[in-house]
C-alpha cells in the first residue's frame, strides 16, 4: 500500500480493533506481550536502536513525558516522544519532543509497515490475527523513531503497564507517575491491584523513579524493586521542597532536592498548575538519577514545555481552558489551576465524558464552582451518556444554577458566546475527546 495522505494512514491505523474504544473491554489473549514481540521481530526491533524511558500511572504520564523529552532535545539529543491519546491530530502521538515528523517520513514508514504486515499473522493462542490499533501504533513510533535517528525516546504506556504494548522495552528508566483508581474492569479495584499491574514496567537493574503516591501504591513499587534489584528513588525521599504559584503569566517554581541530587532548581513553567510542578519535579528526578541534568539548559527546555489539552489556555472570541481530565483526582487538580488562573471568577464549564468514567463525583465538584454548567458529547469515538450526566447534574444542582444540554461542539460555542460575556473564562473538561471536539471547531 502506497498512502499519499495522512488521513489515509490514520485511516488505516484505526481499521483494526481499537480497544481505546472499548474501555470495559479485556481479555488475556489480547492484551499479551508475546504478540508484540512477535510483531517487533517482524519489523526488525526497531525499539533496540536508542535508549528509552518508560513512563506508567494514572495521571500526569504526558506532562512528565514531555518534559523529559523535552529536556533531552535542549541538551541536543534527538529524542522521540509517544503518547496517547490524541487530542486533534494523530500525528500527536509521536513526535519529535513536540515537532511533528517530516511528512515524508511518515509515509515511507508507514509504507513500510504495510509491506511487512502483509503476510503477517498472529498464531490462534494469541488472540485476534492481526494486531491492534495501538499494537499498530506502538510499533509504527518505534520504527519512526528510528527512521529519524533518535538517540533517546519517552515512550508512555496506554493502559496498565505488565501487558501493555510498549512493555516490550528494556529502558534505561522506569517511571510511575501517581496511581489512582481507573479502568477498575482491566487493572482491578483498589490502589495495591492498580499499582501491581504498573509496577510491572520496572525492569532488572534499572532505575525507578516513582512520584508521590499513596502508601498503599508506594510499598508495591518498593517490592517490585527490590525483586528486580533495581534501585529506587521516590519524590518523598528525593524532594527536600516544592513551592509554586502561578504569577499571572507563569507557574513560578521552587524545587529543592535531597542528597545525593543536592540542588534547588527555578523555573517559570508554561504550563499552569501545580500538578505540572510536581511533574516536572519527576521528571527533573529522572534526568539526576540518569546524569542526563544540564544545569541551565534544562531549565530551559523544561520551561518552553507545553502540551495539547493540559490545562492548555486558548485566547478565542472566549478565554478557553482545555484540560482532559477524566478522574477525580485531574478534576480535582484542573479546578484548583482553574482557580488560580481567575480568581474570583467561575465563569462556565463545559463537561462531558466516557460512559465509564465516575462522572457522579465530578459533577459534584463541577457544580460547587460554576453558575453555568453545559453537558455535551466527547465525539463519537467512544461510549457516552450525555442525558444521563445531565439528569444527574440536574439532581443535585442547587438553586440558581444554570444548566444546559448540548451534544454538538458548533452549537457549545456559540452558547458560549451568546451567555457569557467578554472577560468570563471558560472551562473544558472530561474527556481529551471533548478537548479535541471543541478545538477542532475553533
Amino acid at each position: 500500500m502506497m498512502f499519499e495522505t495522512l488521513s489515509e494512514i490514520e485511516k488505516y491505523m484505526n481499521s483494526f480493533t481499537n480497544l481505546e474504544k472499548k474501555a470495559d473491554y479485556f481479555t488475556v489473549k489480547t492484551y499479551r506481550l508475546d504478540r508484540m514481540q512477535a510483531l517487533m521481530a517482524k519489523l526488525g526491533n526497531p525499539q533496540k536502536e536508542y535508549k528509552c524511558i518508560h513512563i506508567a500511572g494514572s495521571k500526569g504520564k504526558g506532562s512528565t513525558a514531555a518534559f523529559l523529552a523535552n529536556a533531552l532535545t535542549g541538551s541536543g539529543y534527538k529524542t522521540g516522544l509517544y503518547m496517547s491519546p490524541h487530542v486533534t491530530d494523530f500525528r500527536e502521538r509521536f513526535t519529535l519532543s513536540g515537532t511533528f515528523i517530516e511528512d515524508s517520513i511518515l509515509f515511507r514508514t508507514a509504507d513500510e509497515l504495510t509491506e511487512a504486515l502483509k503476510d503477517f499473522r498472529f498464531s490462534q493462542v494469541t488472540g485476534c490475527e492481526v494486531p491492534t490499533t495501538f499494537e499498530l501504533y506502538t510499533a509504527y513510533a518505534f520504527m519512526l523513531f528510528k527512521s529519524c535517528g533518535c538517540s533517546y525516546a519517552v515512550i508512555e504506556t496506554g493502559l496498565g503497564g505488565r501487558l501493555d504494548a510498549t512493555n516490550i522495552l528494556k529502558p534505561i528508566a522506569s517511571v510511575i507517575t501517581p496511581i489512582e483508581l481507573e479502568h477498575t474492569a482491566i487493572l482491578g479495584d483498589t490502589i495495591e491491584k492498580i499499582a501491581t499491574e504498573k509496577s510491572k514496567i520496572i525492569k532488572p537493574n534499572t532505575p525507578a523513579v516513582v512520584s508521590l503516591q499513596k502508601d498503599e501504591a508506594l510499598k508495591v513499587f518498593e517490592k517490585e524493586s527490590e525483586a528486580c534489584g533495581s534501585p529506587i528513588f521516590t519524590l518523598k525521599d528525593c524532594l527536600s521542597s516544592l513551592e509554586t504559584g502561578w504569577t499571572g503569566t507563569a507557574q513560578k517554581c521552587v524545587i529543592s532536592f535531597k542528597k545525593p541530587f543536592e540542588e534547588t532548581v527555578y523555573l517559570n513553567l508554561s504550563m499552569p498548575g501545580e500538578v505540572q510542578a510536581y511533574n516536572c519535579a519527576l521528571a527533573l528526578l529522572t534526568l539526576k538519577v540518569l546524569g542526563l541534568y544540564e544545569k541551565g539548559t534544562t531549565e530551559k527546555a523544561l520551561e518552553k514545555t507545553t502540551l495539547p489539552g493540559r490545562a492548555e489556555i486558548i485566547n478565542w472570541k472566549r478565554t478557553l481552558v482545555v484540560d482532559g481530565a477524566h478522574t477525580v483526582s485531574s478534576m480535582r487538580n484542573i479546578l484548583k489551576t482553574f482557580r488560580d488562573l481567575y480568581p474570583g471568577k467561575n465563569g462556565l464549564c463545559v463537561f462531558s465524558c466516557a460512559h465509564d468514567k465516575d462522572h457522579e463525583s465530578m459533577l459534584k465538584m463541577i457544580v460547587k464552582e460554576f453558575d453555568q454548567i453545559v453537558i455535551s458529547r466527547p465525539g463519537t469515538f467512544k461510549k457516552s451518556e450525555p442525558e444521563v450526566l445531565f439528569s444527574y447534574l440536574n439532581s443535585i444542582k442547587t438553586e440558581g444554577k444554570k444548566t444546559t444540554l448540548i451534544l454538538e461542539p458548533k452549537e457549545v460555542l456559540n452558547y458560549i458566546l451568546e451567555n457569557t460575556l467578554e472577560n468570563e473564562p471558560i472551562l473544558v473538561c472530561g474527556s481529551f475527546y471533548l478537548a479535541g471536539e471543541i478545538k477542532g471547531c475553533l
